[in-house]
């Protein structure tokens, strides 16, 4: 908001089954996707919401979806790497922006 920008947030409390009604009300709204994982870009979770999205709320779409990850590279385990690995606040902000 700080920066102009509003966003609806859900929140998956399960993969399976996987809330695609919620999800898709939601690009109805707003007619914009982004997702947010931790894990890499490879077959995560966001590629499925995406393609749910794609198959049931195309029409709504004003901008492909997008997906911000974790790098893709392997964990480290030093917290200042592991910094530079996971999605971050910042990561969030730069999607959208590409979006609107």
């Amino acid at each position: 908001a700080q920066q102009g920008i509003e966003a609806e947030v859900i929140n998956l409390r399960s993969l399976r089954p996987l809330d695609t009604a919620t999800i898709v009300e939601s690009v109805k709204k707003t007619s914009r996707l982004v997702t947010l994982e931790e894990g890499w870009p490879f077959a995560g979770i966001g590629a499925e919401v995406a393609m749910q999205v794609i198959e049931h709320a195309f029409d709504w779409l004003d901008a492909p979806p997008a997906r911000v990850t974790g790098e893709d590279v392997p964990m480290p385990f030093a917290a200042n790497l592991e910094k530079l690995a996971l999605p971050q606040p910042e990561h969030v902000v730069e999607a959208v922006r590409r979006l609107i």
